[in-house]
């Protein structure tokens, strides 16, 4: 099986710059959350529908990020 409607975007998330990949395998829609720099993954979900899937990856990505500190360069 190859992934379909692939979208990708970039949002800021509490105070955090993310990519937001999501794709459809069969039946199923998948989403990733990485924090842009360095890439680091930061939530995965998956759902019946891309919003589904998103909606879920993104509350996992805010509750984590929220509570990481970013240190002062």
């Amino acid at each position: 099986m190859k992934s379909e409607e692939f979208a990708r975007r970039k949002e800021h998330l509490c105070g955090w710059d993310a990519e937001i990949t999501s794709y459809r395998i069969g039946e199923t829609y998948y989403c990733h959350v990485d924090n842009v720099s360095p890439g680091a993954t930061v939530s995965r979900a998956e759902g019946k529908t891309r919003e589904e899937a998103e909606n879920e990856a993104i509350a996992k990505a805010k509750e984590r990020l929220a509570q990481t500190r970013k240190v002062a360069r």
